[in-house]
């Protein structure tokens, strides 16, 4: 990690919807240069997190810092220098790929580097339906055309939701060798999976939410002494969140 100041800060975040509480007064600090995995169970907070710290959702209680701006008070700002790329890619009926790719490049002003850094995407995620609409698109399909208008644009900071869900196993190979030269370029990469063995390969740092509280967060090897246990992070993961590896054993053999 080339360097150490953090680009992602959060204190006491806290949402809730109704009488469920979705994120329970969280602290989370990534720094540029790295990328952190941000893992859970289904329902444990993690795309409400994502949603908070980009803006889409307001929290209820708790301050969140983005390369060192407040982004309740430079919102606009912020957003034009992050990208994300969320768990649901969207199908936008009656758009073509390439007039979608268009539309974001004149949003955030990009210069004929984006364009460059496009065709070479293109070329590693097999990306060549750019003049067929969206709508058509299968849902790998259309995860690529997202991930490739984010990455065009080289953001500071790289929000991702689940994003190898739907793609094939070159692109998702392809995926994962960008974002480490990326962060081993200084940017900031906060990424949700639920495939263990992804986030084990290439996350530096790891954080674990259960309930919409983080139960724990470091190193792969800091992860481990906090588990009790010296095997991967699927071992490790189950033994942090309290998952009963009897009884699942137990309803596999009544099958």
């Amino acid at each position: 990690m080339n360097d150490q100041k953090t680009a992602i800060k959060a204190r006491g975040l806290r949402k809730t919807f109704g009488s469920v509480v979705a994120v329970d007064g969280i602290d989370i600090d990534v720094r540029a240069g790295e990328i952190y995995g941000f893992l859970g169970p289904n329902g444990a907070g993690k795309t409400t997190t994502i949603k908070l710290l980009t803006g889409v959702l307001t929290p209820d209680e708790g301050e969140i810092e983005i390369l060192g701006e407040n982004l309740h008070d430079n919102e606009l700002a912020i957003k034009r220098k992050i990208g994300v790329v969320p768990d649901e890619p969207p199908k936008l009926p009656y758009i073509k790929g390439r007039e979608f790719i268009e539309f974001i490049a004149s949003i955030y002003r990009c210069d004929k580097s984006c364009w460059h850094r496009l065709d070479e995407l293109c070329e590693l995620l097999k990306i060549d339906y750019l003049d067929g609409f969206i709508d058509d698109y299968s849902h790998g399909m259309r995860q690529k055309l997202i991930v490739a208008s984010v990455l065009m644009r080289k953001p500071k900071v790289l929000f991702l939701d689940e994003p190898t869900t739907g793609l094939d196993p070159y692109s998702a190979r392809g995926l994962k060798m960008i974002l480490r030269r990326m962060a081993d370029e200084g940017a900031a990469i906060f990424f949700t999976t639920h495939i263990l063995e992804i986030a084990e390969k290439i996350c530096d740092r790891i954080s674990v939410i259960l309930s919409g509280k983080i139960v724990a967060t470091g190193s792969m090897d800091e992860l481990r002494e906090k588990a009790g246990v010296s095997g991967d992070l699927e071992q490790v993961f189950m033994q942090i969140t309290g998952a009963d590896e009897d009884e699942i054993a137990r309803i596999v053999d009544a099958l």
